[in-house]
């Protein structure tokens, strides 16, 4: 029966790599939550004090004074959106590109579904594993909210920040599914993913302390996801609409290009 519904089976065969990768997720964002409390001590507040604040906005630290800043920052600002990324854009890669290279697709294309609704259906397993990732992220910073004093943030705050992560990761996992989809290779789909990660935290970050180049920002995901600080007010309807459309626009393109593809299995 679990041969027969891609779904399941694709849910089923990624598993252990979605467990691993919500432990280790999870792990690091209440680790970093956790140390919310220290710092507002006077020792820290100095010696963040001593960094240049081109620096600390380079790496997305553009407010530590608050709950909100910090956890906007130091949890939901670097690492965490980047580890959503590199697991999205394996997610997104594997869905297609993953069993073409490894020679398994014509068990795939043997289920009894047309091409496009079965692609469809794997990245939606995928989509899935990334929307219990953030959740779980979500409840864990909701239960660590008392013990680590996050004053002014709201669980209806924490919600608008799971949902545009959870955008966040979708757009690029879309993203490796279509390269993949198109390419029938792996390796260029979790290439391009990377490249298009790095680009779009440059051009969010970086390149609009560059005169002449702060329009960059408007074209990154990284901008889509964190501006308008969804935890203090809540979903912000642009950032989270052009994340839910990438995400749609490259699913289709991915899926079309691949019912039209000739594929050697």
């Amino acid at each position: 029966m679990l041969l027969r519904d891609p779904f399941t089976k694709a849910l089923h065969d990624a598993r252990r790599s979605l467990l691993g990768w919500t432990v280790a997720i999870v792990a690091v964002g209440a680790m970093y939550a956790s140390f919310w409390p220290t710092m507002q001590t006077p020792e820290m507040t100095k010696a963040l004090e001593a960094y240049p604040e081109g620096l600390l906005e380079a790496f997305n630290y553009s407010d530590l004074t608050s709950a909100a800043g910090y956890l906007g920052s130091a949890v939901y600002g670097l690492l965490v959106p980047l580890l959503v990324a590199v697991f999205a854009i394996a997610a997104g890669a594997r869905a297609v590109a993953g069993d073409e290279e490894a020679g398994t697709l014509d068990l795939v294309l043997a289920h009894p579904v047309g091409r496009t609704r079965l692609v469809l259906l794997r990245f939606a397993a995928a989509a899935v594993g990334i929307v219990v990732v953030t959740i779980l992220l979500g409840l864990a910073m909701v239960v660590l909210s008392g013990p680590a004093q996050f004053d002014g943030i709201s669980v209806g705050g924490f919600a608008a920040m799971t949902l545009h992560l959870a955008l966040f990761g979708l757009v690029f996992a879309a993203l490796a599914f279509a390269v993949g989809a198109a390419t029938g290779r792996r390796a260029v789909a979790l290439g391009t993913g990377a490249a298009v990660a790095v680009l779009g935290y440059l051009a969010n970050s970086v390149l609009p302390r560059v005169e002449g180049l702060t329009w960059a920002r408007e074209l990154s995901p990284f901008h889509w996801y964190l501006g308008g600080s969804p935890l203090v007010d809540g979903v912000q309807p642009v950032g989270a609409l052009l994340l839910a459309g990438a995400t749609v626009a490259l699913g289709a393109v991915g899926a079309a290009t691949f019912a039209r593809r000739d594929v050697a299995v």
